[in-house]
């Protein structure tokens, strides 16, 4: 062929500078180009050979060399692939823009399988001007007859073609590289940016160094065709002394220049069905792609060949949640070649927490291969790997219920950041949430709802009982006269009181009032009411709120524990996505199981008690807004509790959550606090009692402070005075 000189011929004006230097965000991505070329001629060569339009050799193994020259500053890569003509290489490089796989894909389409193919892109080839001032291509094609080819082209419009010397079918790309991009033919470099983007190409992929004078020994068995023999080592055999057995001779063996090393595993696991897939190669898979050496919890392996072709595999870390980011990475590909990390259009967004690969041919990516397009096909991807994600953990929970219990504190936040950014999610994992109680038992949120028979009831009838009775004295000979102890009704359910009689000190009869289990129809409705409403109390901070779960044992309730940030807004959707469901803290209210049954003449007291303590507490704590209420607890050793409604707790935690730097929000935290007072406390009588006294006033900021103490940490200046009062008064018992 006769030498040729010409202009390259580029479908869009001035579209050659933009390619060099826009065309890519990483400089270092025409590595994966040129090699994606590599693998896309081998798979094209050997479809060639599997429709009869080519044999190839006996010995033929397909294979991409790439070979860094640091003093020469080139940086080849060759290929045994299907090679080009004359013809071809003005067509699809001279041509820019021009894709020879989708030329391919259109002649052979009912012949192959197109989703085969590799390159969609004729621009790839052109990504090599982003670092080398001049590219050289000496290729050959398969085709009969054809003669070789070199090209050049020095980064301009202007490019030379020739008859080349190659003598076998393929093609060898030469980079002369610019002097700002040096690093890429370091030995070291190029197998970092390999390892990057071809680790799992799918033809074998070999790093070697020019003019190495680097050796290695083999074995006589290890050595290969290729091999350059250096030297034979030769085993010493040291003469026998008298006596001795002589010894057997060593093995022979060779020094040979170091072979090429080779980068990639052609066929990576997530290729594999997952029945072919031991435990064993699933870790070393997660260590070696994520140099991650504490083992993952569990995984899930994706393989869908319809409605379009996907595999994968996601890895559940085990975090440390105090001291590690949650970030993960999901590496996606396209047919084994890498795209690029965590791509927010493919993985759902609570899923960039994993760590995991995927790999799917059918995504529609642009022509730099960085982002994707056809949003709603990617939107069914990802839609699909969120629900294989439901579906692994869902089947788990119903299957493996105790390994699934011992997972949940590391995937809980996982599972709830998916339940907030995705309903379906969200619907699908709503019976496999689980809730650790009080005794550290976990349970689904439909066996959080059931009600559970307890004792409680039986004690409180019990309490009811006892208050019934009028009471006994004794008469003048000692002995005991029992009067009140049976309730007298007339047989009208709305009743809800009667009178018993009883004797005084005096011997006089009385009338007290007896409190009934019946209710009147307003109550009746209200309690239907609250059935409708399931109720699951929660604690956020099982040291702070250590006296709310004592009461809450001793009343033989339950509550679960929710600790990370992340639940109080996840607690919100699900209470959206349940009706009737409603979580509370477990200080928001005190329960009627906590309370001691009292008479209506008793409450009538303790609201006139109410009144008066009220009054006295507020002008101790210089505080009007506080309310104070008196009651009668079952545990007699809590003197007092500050309960705060759900609804003020959730916008306290929310003004703070959203609140600027400067807002004072210290007021608004104490709308909706309720301080409850004991009646049943000695401490609380003392008040009622001794409201003049001298030392009521540090009685109540003492009552008040240990029940603050148990709702919330003090403020500072709170702290302080609580622990000189504190001194203030072990002085008193000191006197």
């Amino acid at each position: 062929m006769a030498a040729k000189s010409g202009s390259l011929s580029i479908n869009s004006e001035n579209i050659f500078p933009i390619i060099k230097k826009w065309l890519y965000n990483d400089h270092d991505i025409f590595y994966r180009e040129l090699i994606s070329n590599g693998c896309d001629a081998i798979t094209k060569l050997k479809k060639l050979d599997m429709m009869g339009e080519y044999t190839l050799p006996d010995d033929y193994k397909a294979r991409i060399d790439v070979v860094v020259d640091p003093e020469n500053k080139t940086l080849t890569f060759t290929d045994n692939g299907l090679g080009m003509t004359a013809g071809e290489v003005e067509e699809y490089i001279n041509q820019i823009a021009f894709s020879g796989a989708t030329d391919f894909i259109e002649k052979y389409k009912d012949k192959s399988n197109a989703d085969q193919i590799i390159g969609h892109f004729g621009l790839g080839f052109y990504s090599a001007f982003m670092v080398a001032d001049e590219v050289h291509i000496d290729t050959l094609s398969y085709q009969e007859g054809a003669a070789p080819v070199h090209w050049e082209c020095d980064g301009g419009t202007e490019f030379t073609m020739e008859d080349g010397e190659r003598k076998e079918v393929g093609t060898t790309i030469t980079l002369f590289l610019s002097d700002g991009c040096l690093e890429f033919c370091n030995e070291y470099k190029a197998r970092e940016v390999l390892k990057k983007y071809c680790s799992f190409m799918p033809t074998e992929i070999y790093l070697s160094k020019a003019n190495t004078q680097e050796t290695q020994i083999i074995t006589l068995d290890e050595k290969l065709e290729d091999d350059v023999v250096l030297e034979e080592i030769h085993p010493e055999v040291k003469e026998p002394k008298e006596g001795e057995e002589p010894e057997e001779p060593g093995e022979e063996k060779l020094k040979i220049r170091k072979r090429p090393e080779l980068i990639n595993e052609t066929l990576p696991l997530w290729t594999k069905h997952p029945n072919d897939c031991t435990r064993e190669e699933y870790l070393a898979f997660y260590r070696k792609v994520f140099q991650d050496y504490k083992e993952p919890l569990f995984w899930v392996h994706l393989n869908m060949d319809y409605p379009f072709n996907l595999k994968g595999i996601l890895y559940f870390p085990k975090i440390n949640m105090e001291y590690e980011s949650i970030e993960g990475t999901i590496k996606l590909y396209n047919n084994q070649v890498f795209i690029a990390d965590n791509i927010k259009e493919v993985i759902p967004e609570f899923l960039m927490l994993l760590k995991g690969v995927i790999d799917c041919p059918d995504l529609p990516l642009n022509v730099s291969r960085s982002a994707l397009q056809n949003d709603g096909f990617v939107k069914k991807i990802s839609e699909f790997i969120s629900k294989k994600v439901a579906d692994k953990l869902s089947g788990m929970c119903k299957t493996e219920k105790e390994e699934y219990d011992k997972y949940w504190d590391d995937i809980s936040p996982f599972i709830k950041f998916g339940c907030l950014k995705d309903d379906k999610f969200c619907e699908k994992m709503n019976d496999y949430i689980l809730f650790k109680n009080l005794e550290g038992k976990y349970l689904t949120l439909p066996e959080c709802l059931e009600v559970k028979p307890t004792d409680a009831e039986e004690t409180d009838a019990s309490n009811a009982a006892e208050e019934t009775r009028a009471g006994s004295a004794a008469d003048e000979n000692g002995e005991a006269a029992q009067a009140g102890s049976k309730a007298e009704t007339d047989g009208n359910s709305d009743e809800t009181a009667g009178t018993g009689s009883a004797v005084d000190e005096n011997g006089e009869k009385v009338e007290a009032e007896i409190v009934t289990g019946e209710t009147d129809g307003e109550e009746d409705a209200e309690e239907e009411e609250e059935k409708n409403e399931k109720v699951i109390y929660y604690v956020t901070d099982e040291q702070q709120q250590s006296q709310y779960i004592n009461m809450f044992k001793a009343a033989k309730m339950d509550a679960v524990i929710l600790t990370h940030n992340i639940d109080q807004p996840f607690i919100s959707q699900l209470e959206s996505k349940n009706e009737g469901v409603k979580f509370l803290r477990i200080d928001a209210d005190l329960t009627d199981a906590m309370k001691a049954k009292t008479s209506k003449k008793a409450e009538k007291e303790m609201e006139e008690q109410a009144e008066a303590i009220a009054a006295i507490m507020k002008k101790a704590l210089k505080n009007d807004k506080i309310t104070v209420k008196v009651e009668k607890l079952k545990n007699k050793k809590i003197s007092s509790v500050i309960t705060l409604s759900e609804e003020s707790r959730r916008m306290q935690d929310m003004m703070k959550m959203y609140s600027m730097n400067g807002m004072d929000l210290g007021g608004f935290g104490a709308e909706g606090e309720t301080l409850v007072l004991n009646a049943n406390h000695p401490l609380v009588q003392y008040v009622v009692e001794h409201q003049d006294g001298g030392n009521v006033e540090m009685f109540c900021e003492q009552l008040y402070d240990l029940a603050k103490i148990q709702h919330a940490p003090l403020a500072p200046e709170a702290m302080t005075r609580f622990i000189s009062r504190s001194n203030d008064i072990m002085m008193l018992l000191a006197k």
